[in-house]
């Protein structure tokens, strides 16, 4: 099982997960629950204080993140998800819409007179090229290309998951297998070190408006005192190494679908070409492109950017009925959930048309968890989406997107859910 789960997450279900909700576990001394039904998925993600992220996912995220939102719990999260709220409301992710109208420009010119493509390489150079110009406005390639180098990197090496994380009993258990880690959180910190300490020495009238001079701008909720350089330099290590893996595999899987999709393809273009994105200036004019904006809804449930959420329980307690103890782990999974047999009609299609009207369907309907829940939801979705929605816009607006071969596509649970292999996709104008 070990083996299976290091090399894809998605291998440990079986069919019958699919129809349960709530199902029990226990081999060689590990003991663990899958939790489906929606109202004990929100017990669990509401109550942060019983329920814990394991030491595996954190020694996984650790190097990339460091102290940022996504590590920390309790007092120190409350503080930081208050100040950081700011940071993300509608009007800051409006004055970003440029970085992303930059991004989906630097993806078209990357293909250009090109008629087939590794569209998956692309969308995640692209996808970086967007959270690096929103994060940092950062124009020189050169500087990019080695922080997109760096992500990959940990990525595809020693990000992945091994048996000794999945053993863990803390963070700093077989310490020898985290010495690639250890050496790579070191030159990653001092990386953007760097690029902080660079932008605070700058006078105000001369900073950029993007999401690290909004970090500079931010006071503690409480004490009023501005974040210190290591705070800001873990918030923007978070949103740099998350939000591009995420967003990139997100884009893709759209994609992917779309190419096997050319009638609902061609309905998107025509939506699109009805409202250009150049046209796009505040956020609310994304509402101009609602089946855009489903397909990618759909891509989130059928190729959800983190596979499963796992919690450590901390104190004894009941999920619908059902006792949970201490040395226990609860294990909500996104990827069964979306395509659970009592919650979709047929769960495994692709159905863009079922977000049709759905405003925050993230809230409104409890089967669907792309973004997390409770009070941890992703604090970046807005950011998320729109970047997503203009890249594709552009890359939609110019071309007709196929496949050059029809071998099917497999989704691989690592740290996000990838696919089996990287398809060539031909480009025609449209």
């Amino acid at each position: 099982m070990l083996w299976d789960v290091s090399h894809s997450s998605l291998s440990i279900w079986p069919d019958y997960a699919f129809d349960t909700l709530f199902e029990r576990y226990e081999r060689w001394g590990f003991r663990a629950v899958l939790v489906n039904d929606p109202e004990g998925v929100r017990h669990v993600l509401t109550d942060i204080a019983n329920y814990r992220k394991p030491h595996a996912f954190r020694r996984l995220l650790r190097p990339l993140g460091g102290a940022g939102l996504f590590l920390t719990d309790g007092a120190v999260w409350r503080r930081q998800r208050r100040a950081l709220a700011h940071t993300f409301t509608p009007a800051n992710v409006g004055v970003l819409l440029p970085h992303f109208h930059d991004a989906g420009v630097h993806l078209l010119s990357s293909v250009e007179n090109t008629k087939e493509v590794n569209l998956s390489k692309v969308l995640q150079d692209t996808a970086l090229e967007a959270v690096l110009r929103a994060l940092f406005s950062m124009a020189d390639s050169d500087a990019r290309e080695k922080l997109h180098a760096m992500v990959r990197h940990y990525v595809e090496g020693p990000g992945r998951v091994t048996v000794f994380d999945a053993l863990a009993k803390n963070e700093d258990s077989f310490a020898f297998a985290n010495g690639k880690r250890n050496r790579f959180q070191k030159a990653w910190s001092s990386k953007i070190d760097e690029i902080v300490t660079e932008r605070k020495s700058l006078p105000k009238t001369a900073r950029s408006r993007d999401l690290l001079d909004l970090l500079l701008d931010l006071r503690d909720p409480d004490s009023g005192e501005a974040l210190s350089v290591a705070e800001i330099r873990d918030q923007c290590a978070t949103m740099l190494a998350a939000g591009s893996e995420t967003t990139s595999r997100l884009m893709f899987w759209a994609c992917y679908l779309l190419a096997n999709d050319r009638g609902e393809q061609r309905r998107v273009h025509d939506e699109i070409a009805a409202f250009p994105p150049e046209r796009v200036q505040v956020l609310d004019d994304l509402q101009n492109w609602p089946r855009l904006r489903n397909v990618l809804l759909e891509a989130l449930r059928l190729y959800p950017p983190v596979a499963h959420f796992r919690r450590d329980v901390l104190s004894p307690d009941e999920i619908c009925g059902e006792k949970v103890t201490p040395n226990m782990q609860v294990v909500i999974s996104p990827w069964v959930l979306h395509r659970h047999r009592k919650f979709w009609d047929r769960p495994t299609a692709f159905i863009p048309d079922r977000f049709a009207g759905k405003a925050a369907p993230w809230m409104q309907m409890p089967a669907f968890l792309p973004f997390g829940g409770g009070p941890r939801v992703c604090i970046g979705l807005s950011f998320a989406l729109a970047e997503a929605q203009i890249v594709l816009a552009c890359l939609l607006m110019r071309y007709k997107i196929g496949l050059t071969k029809s071998e099917p596509v497999l989704p691989v649970g690592r740290v996000t859910i990838q696919p089996s292999y990287e398809p060539a996709f031909r480009l025609e104008r449209g």
